[in-house]
């Protein structure tokens, strides 16, 4: 019944969890600051575009 016990209370392994947590929180932030800047910048590149074009013309 001890070794079970020991077995529950083993920490081993907790600092990766927490990395994965940490990995996962980055990644998570990462994309939406992409994706709500991402139609910004995108539209900056078709006006840059746009006006290229027109130049040429």
């Amino acid at each position: 019944m001890k070794n079970l016990l020991a077995w529950f209370k083993d920490e081993e392994g907790q600092g990766m969890v927490e990395y994965a947590l940490i990995v996962g929180l980055i990644s998570i932030v990462a994309i939406t600051v992409l994706v709500l800047v991402g139609r910004s910048i995108k539209e900056k590149f078709e006006d840059v575009s746009e006006a290229l074009v027109t130049e040429v013309e």
